[in-house]
């Protein structure tokens, strides 16, 4: 269980657009789909990692908690099919569908979209203003699998109460730890080197 952290996408960045499809719907999903949102959270997760089933129950309750207010939510896996089949869209449409997750689940198959958002590592979390501008990019909260912190998503959910508020979100945001997204062969991003 190697870990990676995130490489912090500077803030004030423009959300990326993206055509990515839903793997329990089937629907093709891009990201003005989410406009009119308070927030939108974009989320690297994948079915595998250990980083984030330790956490998939948490992402869960914040949406859940999140999405009366107006957050929406997308979870974008880019992992290699190839290389990590147990990441493909019908594992992933199961897993979304026994969690209960009421977002979409989208299937990066390129990986363009990992890269346009400098995904590094599962989970990798991003929050996105009303107007699309990069408030948040880092970890959920503290814990790590065995490091015997609680799970409660403090560092993501006090992101979304800034901006929900009109506070300016703080400043001190940390990386976020986790497996390495799992790219094809030769598709490695430059922002590795």
């Amino acid at each position: 269980m190697a870990e990676t952290p995130s490489t912090m996408l500077p803030l004030g960045t423009k959300a990326p657009d993206f055509t990515l499809t839903d793997a329990v719907s089937g629907r093709k999903f891009s990201l003005k789909d989410f406009s009119g949102a308070q927030a939108l959270v974009v989320m690297f997760i994948c079915n595998h990692c250990p980083f984030v089933i330790h956490v998939r129950d948490e992402i869960g309750r914040i949406a859940r908690d999140y999405k009366a207010k107006g957050v929406a939510f997308a979870a974008i896996n880019a992992n290699s099919e190839e290389s990590h089949p147990q990441d493909g869209p019908p594992h992933m449409k199961q897993l979304a569908e026994e969690l209960g997750w009421d977002f979409p689940f989208l299937f990066d198959s390129t990986q363009e979209t990992a890269k346009a958002y400098r995904a590094a590592c599962t989970p990798d979390f991003f929050v996105f203003d009303k107007n699309l501008a990069l408030v948040y990019r880092g970890r959920l909260d503290r814990s790590r699998p065995g490091n015997n912190e609680a799970v409660d998503g403090c560092d993501l959910r006090a992101a979304l109460d800034a901006v929900l508020s009109g506070r300016e979100v703080s400043g001190e945001q940390f990386a976020s730890m986790g497996c390495n997204i799992k790219w094809a062969a030769g598709n490695e991003p430059s922002y590795f080197a």
